[in-house]
Parts: C-alpha cells; structure tokens; sequence
C-alpha cells in the first residue's frame, strides 16, 4: 500500500503547538477551557505586576502551554489576552449586581455590596487588574471596559435607591460613592483582608448616607432619598435613628 501523501510545510513555518513536545504538566483541554484558563492565568499576572511587564512567555509557562499556543487563542498577543481579561473581569463583576428590588434602600445597598465583595474575595486577580490603572498598555478600548462596570454600579444604585431620573447633583453622588467602594475595597485587599466583610458593607452603606446628607443640602431630589434612608420603620429602624442623631436630621 502506498503510503498517503502529505502536503510539503514551509522551512521557516512556526511549528504548530499540538506537534510540539509538551513540556512537562501539559495536557490537552477542549477549547473554550483552555482559553479560560489563559485568561484566569493571565489575570493573576497582570494583577501581581504591572501588565507591561508581563510577557506571553510568562502566561504560556503559568499555564503549562507554549507561546505559539497562546497565539492560537490570542492572535493579537498580549494586548488582546489582556483585553479580554479584563472584560471577563468586568462581565462577572458585573453580574453581581443584579440583587432583588426588594427590602429598604439600605438593604438593598447592602445585598449589592454583598455581592460585590463577594466577587472581590473569590476574585482578588481580577478585581485588581481590573481595577489599578496606569499601565502603558491601557488603551481606550480597555479604558472603556472600566467605565463599563462603573455606568452599570451607578444604573443599578439608582435603581435601588428608587430613582428613575437622577439630576446631576444626585449623579454626582453616586459617582463618587462608587470611587469610594473601589478605593475601599483595593485597600481592603492591600491591608490582607483584616476588616470583616460585614463591617466593611455596613460602613461604605453608612458612607452613602452621610454622602447624600452633605448633597441634600444643595438638592431636593438628594433630600428625599437622604428621608427614604433615615425613615424610622423597619428592620434599619435603629440604624435610622442613630444615624439622625449623628447628622442632627429632624
């Protein structure tokens, strides 16, 4: 029997990664999985030091791969492998979010920042890379996928704090209490966690609060989602109370 002929390869063609010799601790993993996992491994790099000092050699050998398999996946090399890190960052950031519209506006903080920390302590890489800017490999595209998660923080907040229609002293608020959050939570990570996750929610909830007393001074509409968070009912009833005395609200 003849034997089947097979198609001549260029000399300087690169050699196709699945006909390597595996390094050792290889295995082969269908593809969506394997991209998870560059991506995973990649976030863990980029968050411990600054992207532009992370080569796709160092991804290709955290992952037990070679570098012209990272190219199979990321043909646009490191750029594009930490684009796409960071969107996955994003999207699961951002789909802790969504919480019931159920329970007082606090609560309702409350269970979002719940979910929030939730996703920075089960995630830390992806939070900070996510997160700490001023890399040379920022770009508009992943500048965008920051401001992303931060437009979608502020949609859902005013959602529950029953505002369809924000004016911009209330925007500005809200704004500025997402920055707050992040700043907390990335000084929650550097400090090694020490600051239960309970305390930190109940104190960036109470942040609000006073936030919105200094801007209720300036704005109606700030005035009546300051009276929705101190009205003297329900389960934060004590924590209305004092929090009244404390701003002097009557």
């Amino acid at each position: 029997m003849e034997a089947r002929p097979t198609a001549a390869v260029p000399a300087n063609a690169p050699a196709d990664p699945d006909l390597r010799p595996r390094r050792a601790g290889y295995r082969r993993l269908p593809v969506q999985q394997r991209r998870e996992q560059l991506i995973a491994v990649a976030l863990e790099l980029f968050a411990a030091r600054p992207p532009e000092e992370v080569s796709l050699d160092d991804v290709a050998e955290a992952a037990g791969a070679s570098r012209p398999l990272v190219y199979r996946y990321f043909a646009g090399g490191k750029q594009q492998l930490y684009e796409a890190a960071l969107r996955t960052a994003a999207d699961e950031l951002t789909s802790r979010f969504a919480v019931p519209l159920t329970g007082t506006p606090s609560e309702q903080l409350a269970a979002v920042l719940d979910g929030y920390f939730a996703f920075v302590a089960e995630h830390d890489a992806g939070y900070s890379a996510l997160l700490r800017g001023g890399s040379v490999v920022e770009t508009a595209r992943t500048s965008a996928i920051v401001d992303d998660v931060r437009r979608a923080a502020l949609r859902r907040t005013l959602r529950h704090l029953g505002v369809r229609e924000a004016g911009p002293r209330l925007t500005l608020l809200v704004r500025s209490w997402i920055a707050v959050v992040e700043g907390a939570s990335l000084s929650w990570l550097d400090e090694g966690r020490t600051l239960a996750v309970a305390e930190l929610r109940d104190w960036l909830v109470d942040q609000f609060t006073a936030m919105a007393a200094a801007t209720a001074l300036h704005d109606p509409q700030t005035a009546e989602v300051l009276a929705a968070l101190l009205a003297l009912d329900g389960p934060d009833a004590l924590r209305a109370e004092r929090l009244r005395g404390v701003l002097s609200v009557r």
